[in-house]
């Protein structure tokens, strides 16, 4: 049987495929994903890939046919089911696998769905994702034939690996569990019987249309029930994932959220006691106040690019043990796999807690004050957002700024800085400033609007755009 498949070109992100089920993603999308990625793992010589979905409605509708589809190509399928995308990357990283592929649409509102890839055991995204569209449209695959299929329920050995690394002792903290009705749910529960002390989950039924509210534990006005449930039972501190659980959230016992860079400081002390001048990565969009306390512990910091993808090539290139993005990927390659897995992270950060003197509130408290504005995304088509930023880094390099051009521009001045760079993901552009103080920081806006104005761009809507952290 021929085979081609066109993709609606919106779908083909930089680090995954997503879109709309029903309108630019559907069931023949899946199977064409699994012909294709299957074919282009047996070219490499592989034959097995593992499979995993969350909890959206319509996931099971999209795991089949991808099956399908990798079956097709040769290849011998282990099906993982439901449960958390970290999940179906232990799956990859503890069983004899050629590539994973994980049906989830992540943080994105319950119409959405998508499809997350690793080849191997790296993250498959960027160029791999171009290609994978240009051979399924030129139905360039490998002759059809059948593959296998197991199903293979791996949860009780992921639970017993994340306990494995509990290192709080007896202490008995008491937690509250933010779920937010996501594909960690079943997971969860089991796992809060390894950890001492007092657990409220929250959400705990896993719901694909996301009822009570939106699994993006980054946006503050999703984490309201969590600040005031941890208040209202004097917890320890409140924990939260997003929909697939490859991203956290945390807030302190006095209710105050602490954000990527706050936890990747928090974490950081205690890695680098293991890893002397370790190199600890972050993306452009963090805090100075991170790579100072970093150099501060005796570590190396490194300002990377933002995306998950690129902070794991990253840290496999540098030997990073510890790294974590402003979107709340956390990744630990000290005692874990290098991956991207809020449940491990919560357990790290409950054992340094448990065994801290300190409780988190006074160890976020003691982090130096700044202000900034928290990150900013407007409008900008895709054809033009990459020139705006050449625009904007053209005219600071003539102006004798002090940039980094690692990812957009990120300026330093006396006052702070600001950053502005452009989304893979969406046609928009991003930014954020941080100061000293409140004056520095209407300086550094005002920097970035001109430079905005200077491309024909209005300014972000500054309003309200400032907050201590």
């Amino acid at each position: 049987m021929t085979f081609s498949h066109s993709f609606d070109p919106t779908s083909l992100r930089e680090y995954d495929i997503r879109g709309v089920v029903g309108k630019t993603l559907n069931p023949a999308d899946g199977f064409a994903i699994g012909r294709t990625f299957g074919s282009m793992i047996a070219r490499k010589g592989g034959n097995t890939v593992a499979v995993g979905y969350d909890g959206r409605t319509h996931s099971p509708d999209l795991e089949q046919p991808l099956v399908e589809g990798l079956k097709a190509s040769g290849m011998n399928v282990i099906r993982v089911g439901r449960g958390p995308t970290p999940l179906l990357y232990f799956a990859a990283f503890t069983r004899d696998t050629d590539g994973a592929v994980m049906v989830t649409g992540s943080h994105n509102p319950p119409e959405y769905n998508g499809f997350k890839m690793m080849i191997g055991r790296k993250p498959f995204f960027g160029a791999d994702i171009t290609e994978l569209g240009r051979l399924s449209a030129a139905g360039d695959v490998v002759a059809e034939t059948t593959g296998h299929e197991k199903d293979l329920d791996i949860t009780d050995d992921y639970v017993a690996r994340l306990a494995r690394d509990w290192d709080g002792g007896d202490q008995k903290l008491k937690i509250v569990w933010d779920n937010g009705n996501g594909a960690a749910g079943e997971v969860l529960q089991k796992l809060i019987h390894h950890i001492p002390g007092e657990h409220t989950v929250l959400y705990a039924d896993i719901d694909g249309r996301f009822p009570n509210h939106h699994p993006d534990p980054t946006v503050p006005k999703n984490l309201e029930v969590l600040i005031k449930t941890v208040k209202d039972k004097g917890a320890d501190l409140g924990i939260a994932f997003d929909g697939d659980a490859d991203r956290i959230g945390a807030v302190d016992g006095e209710g105050n959220i602490l954000f990527g860079d706050q936890l990747l400081v928090i974490l950081a002390r205690d890695v680098l006691k293991s890893y002397p001048r370790g190199i600890i990565i972050s993306d452009v969009k963090a805090s100075q106040v991170l790579f100072d306390e970093i150099a501060r512990a005796g570590g190396t910091p490194l300002m990377w690019k933002t995306g998950h993808s690129l902070i794991k090539a990253k840290m496999a290139e540098t030997g990073s043990p510890l790294a974590a993005e402003m979107s709340g990927h956390v990744f630990f390659a000290d005692k874990w796999f290098g991956f991207d897995d809020a449940l491990y992270a919560a357990i790290r950060l409950l054992g340094i807690v448990a065994r801290s003197p300190l409780s988190l509130a006074e160890l976020r408290g003691a982090l130096p004050a700044v202000v900034n504005t928290p990150e900013l995304r407007f409008d900008c088509a895709d054809e033009r957002k990459f020139g705006v930023i050449a625009e904007v880094a053209a005219r600071l390099s003539a102006s004798g700024a002090k940039v980094s051009d690692i990812d957009g521009v990120r300026v330093t001045t006396a006052d702070g800085w600001w950053l502005l760079r452009a989304s893979n993901t969406q046609s928009v552009l991003v930014a954020r400033a941080e100061a000293k103080n409140e004056q520095g920081l209407e300086r550094l806006k005002a920097a970035l609007a001109e430079q905005l104005q200077a491309s024909g761009l209005a300014a972000p809507d500054f309003t309200g755009a400032s907050s201590g952290h």
